[in-house]
C-alpha cells in the first residue's frame, strides 16, 4: 500500500478469471487475477491491445460478469462465483464512478443539468440536484460553465463536467478509461490533477486504464496485463 493509500481496500479482486466459449474455441480474457486498490490511491493499468484492460475495468464496474472468482467493492462483498446483488443498476449507481476517453454528456442538457441528472436517477429532488451538481462544477473549477451545452465546452471543460457527473453518485471507486487520450499534455495534466485531488479529498480509489505516457508519473502503482494476466513484478510503477 503506498503511503498516499490507507484504510480497508475498496476494490479487492481474488482469482478473478474472465472467458469466452468453451473447448477449442474458448478465449481467455483474465487468467487469476488478483489485486487491491486503496483509499486515496491512483493506480494505471498499462498493458497492449488485447491484453484485458478494459474486459478488468468492466468487471470491476460490474458490466461484464467474470466467470469465476470473488470481488469485493466498498467493503461489500458484490461477486462470488455469481453475483450477490439482484439490482447491478443500482450497485454502479451507489458505488462507482465511470470517465471515459469521450465525455459522452447528452447533448440536450446544459453541464449543470448532464451532473444533475445522475443524482436524479437516485430520486433526488430537481433543485437539490442541481444545486448540488454547481457545487461539483465549482469543486472542478467549471461552475462558470455551469450552464453551457456540451457544444460549447472544450475538450479539457467537457472532460471535468464528465469527471463532476462521475462524481454525482458521491463514489468511492472511481473508473477511468483513456481520461487523457484526447487531451494535450497541459490538458491531461489538469485532468490527472483533478482525479488526485478526488482521491485525496474523498478518499476514494481510483483506477486509470491508459496508453498516454504523459501520465504515467501520476500513479501510485501501476498494474500491467498482459494476456489476461496481471504482471503483479510491476506493481510498484512504471517498468
Amino acid at each position: 500500500m503506498p503511503a498516499s493509500a490507507e484504510g480497508p481496500a475498496l476494490i479487492e479482486l481474488r482469482n478473478i478469471s474472465k472467458h469466452y466459449g468453451e473447448g477449442q474455441t474458448r478465449v481467455d480474457a483474465l487468467v487469476g487475477v488478483t489485486a487491491a486498490v486503496y483509499p486515496g490511491e491512483i493506480v494505471g493499468l498499462l498493458g497492449p491491445s488485447g491484453s484485458g484492460k478494459t474486459t478488468l475495468l468492466n468487471v470491476i464496474g460490474c458490466v461484464i460478469e467474470p466467470s469465476e472468482g470473488w470481488m469485493m467493492l466498498d467493503r461489500e462483498r458484490v461477486y462470488d462465483a455469481q453475483w450477490l446483488r439482484a439490482d447491478l443498476r443500482r450497485l454502479r449507481l451507489e458505488k462507482i464512478g465511470f470517465v471515459f476517453q469521450t465525455p459522452n454528456l447528452l447533448p440536450f442538457l446544459n453541464s449543470t443539468e448532464n451532473v444533475a441528472a445522475v443524482m436524479e436517477l437516485m430520486s433526488v429532488r430537481p433543485r437539490e440536484a442541481r444545486a448540488r451538481a454547481l457545487q461539483l462544477l465549482n469543486y472542478l473549477d467549471v461552475g462558470h460553465r455551469g450552464l453551457s451545452m456540451p457544444g460549447q465546452l472544450s475538450g479539457g471543460e467537457a472532460q471535468r463536467v464528465a469527471i463532476a457527473r462521475a462524481l454525482a453518485n458521491a463514489p468511492r471507486i472511481i473508473l477511468a478509461d483513456e481520461p487523457t487520450a484526447a487531451l494535450d499534455s497541459q490538458r491531461a495534466g489538469v485532468v490527472m490533477d483533478l482525479l488526485r485531488r478526488v482521491a485525496i479529498d474523498r478518499r476514494a480509489a481510483i483506477v486509470v486504464v491508459t496508453h498516454d505516457e504523459k501520465i504515467f508519473d501520476r500513479f501510485d502503482r501501476v498494474f500491467h496485463l498482459r494476456d489476461g494476466r496481471l504482471d503483479a513484478t510491476a506493481a510498484g510503477g512504471v517498468k
